[in-house]
């Protein structure tokens, strides 16, 4: 099944729901209109559908390797990375500045899950560059931010993000690579990092290595943390490529899903010490880090809504081919293709809903983030800011574990052909599960949204998303349809029971942190359901009316059945969260902890 943009619905929220057309008017963003978006929607789509898609299956099947100290990329991979640099997809969302094109961000994640659709290993390699460039761009001295950033952002160099070392996974106080000072004002380091995506690889002139490492004497615990470049070659003075560093890969990852991306263990130092350059100030290198990890944490959740559209894409695909049994009604004669058999349609819609709501809220949280780094007026940056930083654990968290389902109801609808490696929809499956787990886990994101984003200010922003949902839940309540009725229904109950866990959370936060964590997860997936769900809401108003005036009746009524299905089957779900939140506490620390 050859994979198709889904550019038609990446437009309609941009237009009907991100407001590209008011971010039109932020002065950075003036020549990038509708019919901009569009153009670039659609270069984007030629790239990712022939060059970047059909490599997906080569990659599981021949992924990256390991030979004499070089890795190797799946063959097609360096040629396609070729023509992604070439066409200035890299830069995309970068400032011109240093080459980038400076798109608003709403476009550049339509774009980013066009990219992880067609090639979710592939796509690994930009993500990691951008968040390296989103780091030097905040932290970076002017000579690292010229030495490296337009290198990066024209993606002859990739970059890298080096935290996890093997005793220290998510609990970077751990981190015990430690960094040297020379008298020339650089640092060598010395450590071990395992997990860097892309690593090493053969794509790129260059890695640039941002890590993390203590200096001596630096406090304990994550405090003491700071952070380096330090690049698989040395940069001469004039910008050429200079000595080997001594940072080489020792192994690569052999692993359940994402084969082609090369995981990769460096080693730094076994030759005399790395040569690195500090990122702003130590032991301030976890700040720093924490930008690149916000930038990947909302990339990871578009790859989450990437894999779910091309498991939902191969599912359609099948179920119209697959002829099996009877229909139930009758409707056909003798066996028929299996889209025809309720529950198949179900599966469908599931997978359908849960993508596109999940699209729809991340075009939002894309353009609140335009919004919060470029509107002139510093209260809309603030107010914007605040609701993106809401906004990012939903992302990730909610679109990352939907993409759990959404790939397993692919398999499922193949029957036992999608156990069968040769279908397809088992790679999809097995690619989905890392993306709840990098970038900080379903858990990491469900305790910030609990400490950071509600205890911290009593509920206050989560109760603010609460109130621009009641919002339109009043512009439902003028409608007369079947479908915005069943919307109002389930949308207004859903908001309820988010407001009861919220107070829940807000109050015991801080004088029983066990009982507000323990239904950490439950609370992410009621608030990610809620807002995926408040978006489809509003595409629902939109869809409406544009089907009264006429407009691409298909495409509206398909968004108002895809609505309506996700209130009366998705977000019917939000009950048994808010149960499991605000009475289910206890039960999950009752157990002796010598009883499991």
């Amino acid at each position: 099944m050859p994979y198709r943009a889904p550019v038609k619905d990446m437009m309609f929220n941009m237009q009907e729901l991100a407001g590209l057309q008011m971010l039109n008017q932020i002065p950075e963003f003036a020549e990038f209109d509708l019919d901009t978006a569009q153009a670039v929607l659609e270069e984007c789509a030629k790239l990712t559908e022939n060059v970047i898609a059909p490599l997906n299956r080569e990659g599981d099947l021949n992924p990256s390797y390991l030979k004499d100290g070089q890795v190797y990329t799946t063959p097609g991979f360096k040629n396609a990375f070729q023509q992604f640099t070439e066409g200035g997809w890299q830069g995309l969302q970068h400032p011109a500045e240093f080459g980038g094109q400076g798109l608003p961000k709403t476009i550049g994640a339509a774009c980013g899950e066009m990219v992880n659709s067609a090639n979710l290993s592939f796509a690994l390699c930009p993500l990691l560059s951008d968040g390296a460039i989103e780091a030097l761009l905040t932290a970076g001295s002017e000579a690292q931010r010229q030495t490296y950033l337009p290198k990066l952002v024209e993606g002859k160099w990739t970059g890298t993000m080096n935290l996890t070392e093997p005793q220290a996974g998510s609990d970077l106080a751990l981190v015990r690579t430690r960094a040297e000072p020379q008298p020339d004002g650089t640092y060598k380091i010395f450590g071990t990092k395992i997990f860097i995506t892309y690593g090493d690889h053969d794509m790129a002139e260059n890695i640039v290595h941002l890590v993390l490492a203590r200096v001596a004497g630096a406090p304990e615990g994550v405090k003491g943390i700071s952070l380096f470049v330090v690049p698989k070659f040395l940069v001469n003075a004039d910008g050429s490529l200079g000595a080997r560093n001594d940072a080489y890969c020792v192994s690569i990852e052999h692993k359940m899903g994402i084969k082609a991306s090369p995981t990769a263990v460096l080693q730094f130092g076994d030759h005399g010490g790395a040569i690195g350059t500090l990122v702003g100030q130590e032991n301030r290198g976890l700040e720093y880090m924490f930008i690149m990890m916000n930038a990947a944490r909302f990339g990871v959740g578009v790859q989450g809504i990437a894999v779910a559209e091309r498991a939902y894409q191969k599912a359609v695909s099948y179920a119209r081919d697959r002829v099996q049994s009877r229909p139930v009604d009758g409707s056909v004669a003798g066996s028929a293709a299996i889209i025809h058999h309720p529950d198949v349609r179900r599966m469908l819609m599931t997978m359908r809903s849960l993508t596109e709501g999940c699209r729809a809220m991340a075009s939002v949280a894309a353009a609140a983030f335009d919004a919060a780094h470029h509107h002139p007026d510093a209260d809309t940056r603030k107010q914007n800011q605040a609701f993106y930083e809401f906004m990012v654990p939903l992302v990730k968290g909610y679109s990352t574990e939907m993409s759990l389902e959404v790939t397993d109801l692919g398999v499922q609808i193949h029957g036992g052909m999608g156990f069968i490696e040769e279908t397809g929809a088992a790679q999809h499956y097995r690619d989905a599960k890392i993306l709840t787990i990098y970038e900080g886990t379903t858990a990491i994101q469900a305790n910030d949204l609990v400490g950071r984003k509600t205890s911290r200010d009593g509920g206050q922003m989560a109760r603010a998303v609460a109130a621009q949902i009641e919002t339109t839940e009043a512009a439902l309540a003028l409608r007369d349809s079947v479908a915005a009725k069943a919307m109002l229904k389930r949308l207004k109950a859903a908001r309820l029971a988010y407001l009861e866990a919220v107070d829940f959370i807000a109050s015991q936060g801080k004088g029983n942190p066990n009982a507000a964590y323990a239904g950490s997860v439950p609370y992410l997936m009621l608030a990610g359901n809620l807002v995926a769900g408040w978006q489809l809401a509003r595409s629902l108003l939109v869809a409406e009316d544009k089907l009264a005036a006429g407009d691409d009746a298909a495409f509206m009524s398909a968004k108002i059945a895809t609505a309506r299905f996700y209130a009366e089957h998705i977000l019917a779900r939000a009950g048994g969260l808010r149960d499991a939140i605000v009475e289910g506490a206890d039960s999950v620390t009752l157990m002796p902890l010598d009883s499991f």
